[in-house]
C-alpha cells in the first residue's frame, strides 16, 4: 500500500451527519408508507427527508418531503405531526396560506409550542410585528428553547434592538446541548450576521470561525464567510469559496452573489453567465409554480439587469403573498428604477412604518426621497444608514 493511502481524509461533521441521516431513511423507507400505514414510521420517515434537504439545502428535495406527507395524510388522515411539519415545509417555501391551513388541520395542533412559534413566523412574514413578538414571548414563556430564543433575536435585531438580542442569541446558546452542534453553530453564524449588518468585519469573523469549529463542513457557514471575504475586497479568495459552495449547492442565488462579486471586480463578463444561470433557475422555479424565489427576481431585475418595469411586476407578486417590511421595500426600490417616485415613496413609507432599522432600508429610503425631491429627509436616512452601518456599501454596494 503506498503510504499516502494510509491515511483517509477525516470526515467533516457535515458528512458524519448526513450519513446518519442517510442511514436512518434507508432502514425506514421500504415500509414507512406501505399500507396499512404505520403512522409513527411514516411521520420519522417524513421528518428524516425534510432534515436532509434542510442540511443540503436542496430545493427539489423537498418535493420528495412534500409526496411522502401527502401520501401518510390521505392513507391515515390528519395526523398532528405530519401536519405540523406539512406547515413547517410551507413556511420554507413562502406558502404561508397553505402553512396557516395546514396547522389548521387539526384544532388542538393549535396548543402545541412548535405551531405557536411557527404562527409567530408566520405573523413576522406577513407584517403583524407586534403579534409575533408578543407570540414569540408567549411561547418562550411555556417553552424556553434555543429555537424560540433565537426568534424573539431574530425580530429585536430587526427593531434595532441590538443589545437584546445579543443578549438572547447568548441565553439561546446556553440552552444548547454538546449533541446539537449544528444548532450552536447556526446561532454562531446568526451574531455574525448581526455583526456583519453593523459593519464589524472582525467580530462577525469570529462568530463565523467558531461557526465552522463547532460544526465542520458546512456550505451554510461557508457561503456566509465568501460574502464576508468579497466584503473585506479579498476577492480571489472569495470568488473561489463561493465557486466550491456552489459545486456543493448549486442554487441560484448563489450563482446571483458571485456574479453580483465579479461586478464588483469590475470584471462584467465573467459576471454574466452567472447572472445568466441564476435568473433562469429562478424563472424556471416560477414556471414550476413555486414562489419562494419571486424576491430574488424582483431585487434581480432592480439590481442587476436595472429593468424597473420587470422586477416591479416580480415584486407586487411578492407582495401579494406576504406584506411585510421586505416586500414593501422590494417594491418601493423597483417603482424607483422604474422611475416611478411618487409611487416609490409610498411604498417605501409603509416599509419604514414597520420600525425596522436596517442599513440597505435606509439607504433605499434615502435615494427614493432625494429622487422625489425630498433632500432633507432623503440626507437625513443617509446618515442613518451610516450610523448603522458605515460600511455599508462594501457588503451591499
Amino acid at each position: 500500500m503506498v503510504r499516502g493511502q494510509a491515511h483517509e481524509k477525516r470526515q467533516t461533521d457535515y458528512e458524519i451527519e448526513l450519513e446518519q441521516i442517510d442511514r436512518d431513511i434507508s432502514e425506514l423507507e421500504d415500509g414507512a408508507l406501505t399500507i396499512p400505514i404505520d403512522a409513527g414510521k411514516a411521520t420519522k420517515f417524513a421528518y428524516r427527508l425534510y432534515h436532509r434537504a434542510s442540511l443540503t439545502g436542496n430545493f427539489a428535495e423537498l418535493e420528495a418531503v412534500e409526496s411522502a406527507i401527502d401520501d401518510a395524510i390521505r392513507q391515515i388522515g390528519p395526523w398532528a405531526d405530519l401536519c405540523l411539519l406539512k406547515a413547517n415545509l410551507d413556511f420554507k417555501l413562502h406558502r404561508l396560506v397553505d402553512a396557516r391551513h395546514d396547522l389548521e388541520m387539526v384544532p388542538k395542533l393549535a396548543y402545541s409550542p412548535q405551531a405557536r412559534a411557527l404562527s409567530a413566523d408566520l405573523d413576522l412574514q406577513e407584517g403583524r410585528y407586534e403579534d409575533a413578538r408578543k407570540g414569540y414571548e408567549a411561547v418562550i414563556k411555556a417553552n424556553r428553547t434555543w429555537d424560540n430564543l433565537v426568534r424573539l433575536a431574530y425580530l429585536r435585531a430587526r427593531m434595532g434592538e441590538v443589545e437584546g438580542a445579543e443578549r438572547l442569541y447568548i441565553e439561546a446558546e446556553d440552552e444548547i446541548t454538546a449533541k446539537e452542534m449544528r444548532s450552536y453553530a447556526w446561532v454562531e453564524l446568526q451574531r455574525g450576521l448581526l455583526e456583519l449588518a453593523h459593519g464589524r468585519y472582525e467580530s462577525a469573523w469570529a462568530y463565523y470561525e467558531r461557526a465552522n469549529e463547532a460544526y465542520s463542513g458546512y456550505w451554510l457557514v461557508d457561503q456566509h464567510i465568501a460574502e464576508l471575504l468579497g466584503a473585506q475586497g479579498k476577492f480571489d479568495e472569495a470568488v473561489a469559496l463561493y465557486e466550491r459552495v456552489i459545486v456543493r449547492v448549486p442554487r441560484p442565488e448563489f450563482q446571483q452573489a458571485l456574479g453580483d462579486l465579479y461586478v464588483s471586480m469590475g470584471e462584467p463578463a465573467r459576471a454574466r453567465p452567472w447572472h445568466e444561470k441564476a435568473l433562469a433557475a429562478y424563472l424556471e422555479s416560477v414556471q414550476r409554480g413555486d414562489v419562494h424565489y419571486l424576491h430574488h427576481l424582483a431585487d434581480f431585475y432592480a439590481a442587476v439587469r436595472e429593468d424597473g418595469g420587470e422586477a416591479v411586476r416580480w415584486a407586487r407578486k411578492d407582495l401579494e403573498l406576504r406584506q411585510n417590511f421586505s416586500t414593501q421595500a422590494a417594491l418601493a426600490w423597483a417603482l424607483y428604477r422604474d422611475g416611478r417616485f411618487a409611487e416609490a415613496l409610498d411604498a417605501m413609507h409603509k416599509a419604514l412604518s414597520s420600525g425596522v432599522r436596517d442599513a440597505k432600508l435606509f439607504f433605499q429610503a434615502a435615494m427614493i426621497h432625494l429622487a422625489a425631491g425630498r433632500t432633507d429627509e432623503g440626507k437625513r436616512f443617509l446618515r442613518e444608514a451610516a450610523e448603522i452601518n458605515p460600511r455599508y456599501h462594501e457588503v451591499h454596494g
